[in-house]
């Protein structure tokens, strides 16, 4: 908990891993805890049902359940605001339509900060099979004409652990690819698993680098301070009372 002796937070911001691998939670704790206020709680939510990562369509559907379940939770224990910390940003919208509080995806976060770094960004992620999703998302968010390209460096999600492992050797020999070949102005990074060595690609590639977990965190920490909600006006209001079997 970032906050002095005595002082009581002010907002409670959930970092909620759609998988089932808390390792990856705590890996995304230690990255985002320092940068908060001292009136901010952070919690780590780890999915309690799904895949281990989150790899596939049929992964993203499967971990999406055990997702909603948490948010719901998470609405029970008072949380401000949320961080789906998945580069697919899987369930978003039906995470929006459950929370009280900003409900922010990290590859939204991730591109949205690109965009103010410079005029154009490209995007390392994991493996091939994902690329058609991360197109997606930069389709969804309206950054086509932004995004340079998109690369994957055929490294699973769970061999990004070690430092100065070959797996982290191929995101940087990528993410240099996109700055001298497609004249990317910044990098993002498609994986919530590259979070803690998103500083380190930076410094050897020479421009911004973006984890969108701790931009996602400090985007949600800030619209919770400035009192802002989804808006309930039509699509995102709450679902419709029904039984679900």
């Amino acid at each position: 908990m970032s906050v002095g002796a005595g002082t009581r937070p002010v907002r409670r911001i959930a970092v909620v891993n759609p998988n089932t691998t808390v390792a990856m939670t705590d890996k995304m704790l230690a990255c985002a805890r320092p940068l908060v206020d001292p009136g901010t709680e952070l919690v780590g939510v780890t999915n309690a049902s799904g895949p281990a990562s989150i790899e596939s369509h049929l992964d993203e559907a499967l971990a999406v359940p055990g997702l909603l379940r948490e948010i719901g939770a998470g609405e029970a224990a008072g949380v401000s605001g949320y961080v789906v910390a998945c580069f697919g940003d899987p369930g978003l919208d039906a995470c929006r339509e459950l929370a009280s509080g900003p409900v922010v995806g990290i590859a939204e976060a991730g591109m949205h900060l690109a965009t103010m770094l410079g005029r154009s960004f490209s995007i390392v992620t994991t493996l091939a099979r994902t690329m058609g999703q991360a197109e997606h998302l930069v389709q969804r968010y309206g950054y086509a004409g932004k995004c340079r390209s998109i690369y994957a460096c055929e490294v699973p999600v769970l061999e990004l652990d070690e430092p100065g492992s070959e797996a982290r050797k191929l995101v940087v020999d990528h993410c240099r690819r996109a700055v001298e070949y497609d004249e990317a102005d910044s990098i993002v990074l498609g994986c919530a698993g590259m979070a803690d060595f998103c500083a380190d690609v930076s410094e050897q590639v020479g421009v911004p680098v973006i984890d969108g977990v701790t931009a996602g965190v400090l985007l949600v920490e800030s619209m919770v301070k400035l009192g802002l909600r989804t808006s309930t006006r039509s699509e995102y209001a709450a679902p419709l009372p029904k039984t679900y079997l």
